[in-house]
């Protein structure tokens, strides 16, 4: 069998993630697949709207053979620091990476990356940044190209990237992904996560654009936003340190320093965020930044790489896999103990999560997860 690697989140699993993993399943090669998927947390800088056990056993449910949890400090890393830990765990024991693109050719996306990586394109870059564009504006302007202007675009460029810099043996294997990834209504083949979430916060009927045999679930699922915490988040940011802030992974340049006066000036999260908000910086930046904020993520804890990866769900060849992965790597199960400073980080994240849900949950101790087994 080919072992091959997908990196997700599934907030939430929809339509379109369902076509991906039946893609994999009907070609001719004999593929098993592994999804490495953020937990409670995810990269655009929120609470993951439902809990990663669920998704995780959605996503057996739906195709994949194994779940692992990529960790929260690569889930609320920059774009490029999400790719690069996903292709460093997944290199050790998969073949393939597969992911979607709108350009939808591995050769594109490999070109753009090596350009990127090249002194010209850096100079290029800082001539761009010194004009006073975005980060994002100013590369995609020193590429010269339009491709990085278009989401799943970006991050498969920055896949191939890691691939690069790591050497990796992996190989890119590029779907094409149909429909818009911001569009805010949903679309019936090609649905968004963006467009369901909005559907859900709306109370619109969302479960037609989800697979049919995960829509009792996530039917009766709680659902997670930070709005519905905000009361705890102004808490917590109330009560930071100077220092605290100093040590956000995301605050450098000086903007620690403005967000902490915004948060001791601003009586919502709203509020904060705009009053922080500039051309130079994404508004997803700023999100990560808080949510680090509230987690306790410093920038030490978000550049040492977890020293283990946890299993969520599997099947039967799931467990095969997991034999290969082991040997490569540190896999624990869900809820089993490790004594690890990464565990207590685990811990927190995991007994904050239940103060975004919308409706009063009882604690769900990271301690007490199980391994989740679909036959």
């Amino acid at each position: 069998m080919k072992i091959t690697g997908i990196i997700c989140e599934y907030n939430p699993l929809h339509l379109g993630h369902y076509k991906q993993l039946m893609a994999l399943q009907h070609m001719e090669e004999d593929i098993a697949t592994v999804c490495l998927m953020s937990g409670n947390y995810v990269q655009r800088g929120a609470p993951a709207i439902f809990d990663k056990t669920l998704r995780a056993e959605a996503a057996v449910k739906s195709g994949a053979d194994l779940v692992l949890e990529l960790p929260v400090t690569a889930s609320l890393s920059s774009a490029e620091g999400f790719a690069a830990e996903g292709v460093r765990i997944l290199s050790g024991f998969c073949e393939q990476l597969c992911f979607g693109s709108e350009t939808g050719t591995a050769a594109t996306l490999m070109d753009a990356a090596k350009r990127l990586q090249s002194p010209e394109f850096s100079k290029a870059l800082r001539l761009q940044l010194d004009l006073g564009l975005s980060f994002p504006a100013a590369r995609q302007a020193a590429l010269g190209s339009d491709l990085l202007s278009r989401p799943n675009d970006i991050l498969g460029v920055e896949y191939c990237k890691a691939i690069l810099a790591q050497n990796s043996s992996l190989k890119p294997l590029v779907l094409r992904r149909e429909g818009s990834y911001h569009d805010q209504i949903p679309d019936s083949e090609n649905p968004s996560a963006t467009a369901l979430r909005a559907a859900i916060d709306a109370g619109d009927d969302w479960l037609q654009y989800v697979p049919t045999q995960c829509r009792k679930a996530f039917s009766s699922a709680s659902v997670h936003t930070l709005q519905a915490g905000e009361k705890a988040v102004l808490a917590r940011l109330r009560c930071m340190t100077e220092a605290e802030f100093e040590q956000n992974p995301h605050g450098s340049e000086g903007l620690w320093r403005k967000f902490m006066h915004a948060v001791r000036e601003y009586a919502t999260v709203e509020e904060i965020l705009t009053a922080v908000k500039s051309k130079r910086y994404t508004r997803t930046r700023l999100d990560r930044m808080l949510l680090c904020a509230v987690l306790g993520i410093t920038r030490e804890m978000l550049d040492t790489p977890a020293p283990y990866i946890r299993v969520l769900a599997l099947n039967d060849r799931g467990r095969e896999i997991l034999k290969v992965a082991r040997k490569s790597g540190r896999f624990i199960n869900a809820g089993e103990a490790t004594g690890e400073d990464y565990e207590a980080l685990e811990n927190r994240c995991g007994d904050l999560y239940g103060l975004f849900a919308q409706e009063s949950e009882l604690p769900s101790p990271e301690q007490k997860r199980r391994l989740i087994y679909v036959p």
